[in-house]
């Protein structure tokens, strides 16, 4: 018989198609299955009722779906914070290809407590720094989050377009092309989860068109089209990255990417800020995701995302923290009400996004770009149990009558319960399968280590 979690008296998200809520309902998990939702109590005579809670002033929404990060940056956080995005690049890769696995576990694990402690149940790491004599940096990273546990993709990042090839990294922090799809291949082999419910996929992701080859890109889509398996990259992000493009290659980023068999339903790309009307309608009529990136957009001085343009096409969006080097809190349920905020900026003002739309980018929209919306992304009869208790009756939401209002423009709320696959992950804002105090320690340790070793101590 199947073991039952009862929520009772909670408001409610669904985030389903209808963006059905209930002022004051139910939700029953049956072991890592959603089993109901509804208006009020849930259902009489219910067995194997192993926990029954009362969510009076709690909001129950679909956990977190991160779409884009890079974990091993958590050990280099606060550096170069008054650059754009190529300088920051410039100033940072020498450091960068210095980490270790022992270095990329730690900042792993930072990444990934900050996130689940926040809200985040479905994570994602675009790594693409492998040193050589490393050790085994993906494994690391999946190891991680198998601790942590939150269903997790890793995006195998990689490089090999260096200084002396006109890209940015240095000369010793890339791989071959030969050597990164490899290395490629045999991480998705090992790790990827098909499955219905899979806690670990893997998806091919060559870092960005002033990092990689044509030919790795190429090579890089024909290898994930043959394993079955997602495919991320940067896109579109700076106004530099879009005069790279024409130079190096005589078109745009959208139009190179096409070229190279980048657009595509199986394909999310990271920032797409600076997109024309004919991007969009690439993207739209390609079905190709994008992640959303508000806070490092404008930690970086990238620009606005016209992410209201891209929902009105029917381009599927997400949205993600980015590497902590250049959005220093790591915590995606900030980035809500960032996105809310930053798109109201732009052209569209107070129309451009609200609260309820916000909310769908960090949830279903997540779900959508990683291509997990049939499992994960809202509460509904059959999707894994995968939610979040919001605790809306303190002092700082307690006046704001609308829940999705308090969570979405109200501070950061705390959260009482975070269930993946029905397991719990976080109680009371406390993570429950580890300690973040001493993830705290080791972070702290790995991160001087890091600039010792940069600085050639």
């Amino acid at each position: 018989m199947a073991q039952r979690i009862v929520i009772e008296n909670a408001a409610i998200a669904t985030v389903d198609a209808r963006d059905t809520e209930y002022t004051s309902g139910h939700v029953v998990v049956a072991d890592n299955v959603i089993e109901s939702v509804g208006a009020g109590r849930a259902p009489e005579g219910l067995t194997d009722v192993v926990r029954r809670i009362d969510a009076t002033g709690h909001l129950v929404t679909p956990g977190l779906v991160n779409t884009h990060h890079h974990f091993y940056q958590w050990i280099t956080r606060g550096l170069a914070t008054d650059h754009n995005l190529f300088n920051w690049l410039v100033a940072l890769y020498p450091t960068w290809a210095r980490i270790d696995e022992q270095m990329t576990y730690a900042a792993a694990q930072g990444s990934l407590a900050m996130m689940a402690r926040g809200g985040v149940t479905t994570a994602m790491d675009h790594h693409y720094v492998f040193p050589k004599g490393s050790g085994d940096l993906s494994g690391a990273i999946i190891r991680a989050a198998r601790e942590t546990g939150v269903r997790f993709t890793l995006a195998r990042g990689s490089m090999d377009r260096s200084e002396k090839d006109g890209g940015l990294p240095p000369d010793f922090a890339v791989e071959t092309l030969d050597g990164a799809l490899a290395a490629t291949e045999a991480t998705v082999n090992e790790h990827h989860d098909a499955s219905f419910g899979a806690m670990t996929q893997v998806a091919v992701a060559p870092c960005s068109p002033f990092s990689v080859s044509t030919e790795l890109l190429r090579q890089g889509a024909e290898l994930a089209r043959r394993l079955g398996v997602r495919l991320h990259t940067h896109g579109s992000e700076t106004v530099e990255e879009e005069k790279f493009c024409h130079e190096l290659f005589g078109m745009g980023p959208t139009d190179y990417f096409e070229s190279t068999g980048w657009l595509g339903e199986d394909v999310w790309m990271a920032h797409c800020v600076h997109m024309n009307d004919s991007d969009i309608d690439a993207f739209a009529r390609t079905r190709t995701g994008v992640a959303h990136c508000p806070s490092s957009n404008a930690r970086l001085a990238a620009g606005i995302a016209r992410v209201p343009d891209m929902l009105a096409a029917g381009v599927p969006v997400g949205l993600g923290v980015d590497g902590t080097a250049s959005n220093e809190s790591g915590e995606l349920h900030t980035e809500l009400r960032n996105a809310l905020l930053v798109n109201r900026l732009g052209p569209h003002r107070e129309a451009a996004l609200d609260a309820r739309q916000a909310l769908r980018l960090g949830t279903y929209g997540g779900a959508q770009v990683l291509g997990r919306a049939a499992e994960i992304g809202s509460l509904e009869p059959g999707k894994l149990a995968d939610l979040v208790l919001w605790k809306l009756d303190t002092l700082a939401h307690a006046s704001i009558a609308d829940p999705v209002t308090a969570l979405v423009f109200g501070a950061a709320a705390p959260v009482t319960l975070s269930l993946v696959g029905g397991r719990p992950v976080v109680e009371d804002g406390r993570l429950l399968h580890v300690d973040e105090d001493a993830i705290a320690r080791s972070t702290r340790d790995e991160a001087r280590r890091l600039a010792r070793i940069a600085a050639g101590d």
